[in-house]
């Protein structure tokens, strides 16, 4: 066979998206292939620029090229987010490819810290991140972030969401007193929710991050009925208790269809930085046993450590402060294979039409 495009092309169907399960030519993946001699020239167009397995296609696309014959091989990048099936998502969030929910089954997990450090680490790795404080209770992304600005409207219509660490940021926190109460029953909360969604500008993103209240109550409904989320990012930290309130809670998404991304253990062992010993506070190791047992992804682990709360307390999530840590490099590792889940999902999930169902208060 002669070198030439064709032949290319039928060597590359031979690889494999190792999380699509799919080649990267029938996926649309190869862009701008070009081939003179025994010389080929290709971009690759990831699903997310945070994919976690960039390396293992560059190897095999690679490998396939040069046991067609090419000696030469120049590989670059692309990256273009896929958008999730919506059925009102056009509607509330215009320009929101993927809506990613962080949740716990109960409070004290971390959950908070997850969500901000994930979020940073996504718009790190090169993608359009904002991230919304759905905790009307409890809002802690004003802290996480360092903001104290108020929000704006630049056209007298919508919110213009306030940017720190190269997020767009909402939160209810931004509109109240920060010592002010919030005693509202469930359908002011979920209403103030909706208008978060609906009357904030926020563009263009690859991904909008939602920090869910914990437990199963009205909110998560509420968002199901309104929104198609690409899923949802369950925290726990490795103790038994936590364990059994975040399976309660991937059984309360099932129930709203709501896809299970995957289970991240937080808070899963500090590591002493004097003498470099690790202890197990809260256990460690839980909660990959019970993501095992749940049929759902293990995302990462992430330790209880200082630098990680002194961060978030200076309004500098460690992601944003200290990149090259290992602390940050736990998050990033979440977030790449959160990327990952979510492309598997848009991919295999079917294609809804938009139907624009009404929001509910």
């Amino acid at each position: 066979m002669p070198l030439d495009n064709a032949a290319a092309l039928e060597a590359l169907k031979k690889v494999m998206d190792p999380e699509l399960h799919r080649d990267v030519v029938s996926l649309g993946m190869v862009k701008d292939l070009a081939v003179q001699g025994d010389a080929v020239k290709l971009k690759v167009e990831l699903t997310t620029p945070a994919c976690p397995l960039k390396d293992t296609i560059a190897k095999d696309v690679e490998a396939a090229l040069r046991g067609a014959g090419f000696k030469r091989v120049e590989l670059s990048w692309g990256a273009q987010v896929r958008s999730a099936p919506g059925v009102s998502q056009a509607q509330l969030t215009p320009g929101v490819k993927n809506i990613i929910l962080v949740g716990a089954g109960k409070g004290g997990v971390g959950k908070s810290t997850v969500s901000i450090n994930l979020a940073v680490s996504l718009a790190k790795l090169g993608a359009k991140v904002g991230i919304l404080d759905a905790d009307i209770y409890g809002p802690s992304i004003p802290i996480l972030t360092g903001i104290t600005d108020k929000p704006t409207s630049s056209d007298g219509k919508r919110l213009d969401p306030l940017s720190a660490h190269g997020l767009k940021v909402m939160s209810i926190g931004f509109l109240i007193d920060p010592d002010q109460a919030l005693v509202w029953r469930g359908p002011m909360v979920t209403g103030a929710l909706v208008q978060l969604l609906r009357d904030v500008n926020w563009g263009e993103l690859d991904y909008l991050i939602l920090d869910l209240p914990p437990g199963t109550g009205d909110v998560p409904l509420t968002l199901a009925q309104n929104i198609r989320a690409a899923g949802v990012v369950l925290v726990s930290t490795p103790q038994d208790v936590a364990l059994a309130d975040v399976i309660r809670a991937k059984l309360m998404f099932d129930k709203v269809s709501i896809p299970v991304l995957g289970l991240v253990e937080n808070m899963s062992s500090f590591v002493c930085p004097h003498c470099r010993q690790e202890t197990a506070i809260f256990d460690k190791g839980g909660a990959r046993t019970a993501a095992e047992k749940m049929g759902i992804r293990f995302l990462g682990e992430v330790p209880i450590d200082l630098a990680i709360r002194e961060g978030g307390d200076r309004g500098v999530p460690i992601v944003a402060g200290a990149p090259d840590s290992p602390q940050a490099q736990a998050f990033v590792t979440v977030a790449r294979n959160v990327a990952g889940a979510v492309s598997t999902q848009v991919l295999k999930a079917p294609r809804l039409p938009v139907i624009g169902a009404q929001p509910r208060a």
